[in-house]
């Protein structure tokens, strides 16, 4: 199992405050599969998301990925783990505003020792005619192509997303998905995509589903549908 979540819990908050957010989460993922993970607003499922990404301390349990525990790293190897291992998609672009779409992206590149091609990235994210443009010139759907550049850029292992699509039309969100597809099936990255939109599950290889920080539900897909034929996006 590439990634391996077990009885992981997760609370905000003192006294009056306190809200259990986690209750126990166990979970697999095996290398170079999509997993969506699926729930209403306030299910968990985001603050599961950061857990695995090394953004929130955890109160128990454990996290493994790729034979690595990282639920009780320092920030100083938490911060190479994210660096070594790790690419984010947010709904949010946040692109810097003053870097041209090549140089959002070369952020990132200078981060790992082993990028992917440049070139080539722009190329089959469609980006290239763009690649000199600033993020107020870019569309939406341009916009979420350049973050998932700068978060393939570094070739990372495993590929966190939440609410990709959360921000954009059906048509754009329909682009995003495709090429989110065609990015596991050619560099084979292991992706966890959070989301409410109940059509992405159908693409994926696995879905988990929570609600009020337990799983309810789990499952593969034995016959998934493409991304370009998903339907009520």
């Amino acid at each position: 199992m590439y990634l391996q979540v077990t009885d992981l819990k997760k609370s905000y908050g003192q006294d009056a405050g306190y809200t259990q957010v986690l209750k126990g989460i166990t979970m697999g993922v095996d290398r170079g599969q999509m997993c969506v993970i699926q729930g209403m607003s306030g299910s968990g499922k985001s603050t599961l998301l950061h857990c695995i990404g090394g953004l929130d301390t955890v109160d128990s349990g454990s996290i493994t990925v790729d034979g690595k525990e990282i639920s009780e790293l320092n920030p100083e190897v938490l911060s190479d783990y994210r660096r070594a291992y790790l690419g984010f998609i947010f709904q949010f672009y946040n692109l810097v505003p003053n870097l041209t779409v090549r140089e959002n992206i070369q952020v990132c590149e200078y981060l790992s020792l082993h990028p992917l091609d440049l070139d080539e990235l722009l190329e089959i994210l469609g980006l290239s005619g763009h690649c000199n443009k600033f993020p107020a010139q870019l569309s939406g759907g341009q916009q979420q192509r350049c973050a998932i550049a700068r978060a393939l850029i570094k070739n990372p292992k495993l590929l966190l997303c939440d609410e990709p699509t959360g921000a954009l039309d059906s048509e754009t969100s329909r682009d995003i998905l495709v090429l989110l597809e065609k990015i596991n099936e050619r560099y084979g990255t292991t992706m966890l995509i959070v989301t409410h939109n109940n059509a992405i599950k159908s693409m994926v290889h696995q879905v988990v589903v929570i609600k009020d920080g337990t799983i309810m539900q789990e499952y593969k897909n034995e016959v998934r549908v493409s991304a370009a034929d998903l339907e009520d996006l």
